[in-house]
């Protein structure tokens, strides 16, 4: 199954596409950013993000869309901008008839480290880790589309299920999940989502 992310920004909307495998090993295929210049009137930056996306989808046709959820921030231009380019995403795959997922940054963080307030850092390197890169992604906007891919491949209802899930995990994901799992239950809270 192939997953493309998307990290939506009207400045930098990041791409991330992998793929889950028969072999149940995620892999690494392309990640990239798609820009529009901030001089630009919103309309044309808009198109240029479409187009972007658009043409995206069409080089590596996923069976998968996977978008951050927008979430409320104290900045109003970037939230509605963010919106945009999330439905923007939504429209190409549409178009295409291409299943969409809609995923939280905290969900991404679950999936992905265990934590769901783990540092950018953190991410970026599990990142690298679950696709067995040779460097951290760049731009973070980048980091956060594979991040996307990768969380909707591992999330229930993804590329992997159950067993298949569970094998996939990395040894710093297991760790890392059992230790929050104890913090949690010394702590007397439930991890339910």
């Amino acid at each position: 199954m192939i997953i493309l992310g998307v990290d939506p920004g009207l400045t930098r909307c990041g791409v991330g596409v992998i793929e889950a495998g028969a072999s149940r090993l995620l892999s690494f295929i392309h990640v990239d950013v798609v820009r529009s210049a901030p001089e630009e009137s919103q309309d044309l930056r808009l198109l240029t993000i479409f187009n972007g996306l658009s043409a995206k989808m069409d080089a590596f046709s996923p069976d998968a869309v996977s978008i951050e959820r927008v979430f409320a921030q104290s900045n109003r231009n970037t939230v509605l901008g963010t919106a945009q380019a999330a439905g923007l995403a939504m429209l190409a795959a549409a178009q295409r008839g291409i299943p969409v997922a809609l995923h939280t940054p905290t969900e991404a963080k679950l999936a992905i480290s265990g934590n769901g307030k783990a540092e950018k850092i953190q991410m970026e390197r599990m990142v690298t880790t679950i696709l067995r890169l040779n460097q951290l992604p760049k731009p973070a906007d980048a980091a956060d589309a594979l991040a996307l891919a990768i969380c909707h491949a591992l999330r229930p209802g993804g590329a992997l299920q159950g067993g298949e899930r569970e094998q996939h995990l990395t040894a710093a994901q297991r760790q890392w999940t059992t230790a929050s799992q104890k913090a949690a239950r010394s702590r007397g809270v439930g991890r339910g989502m």
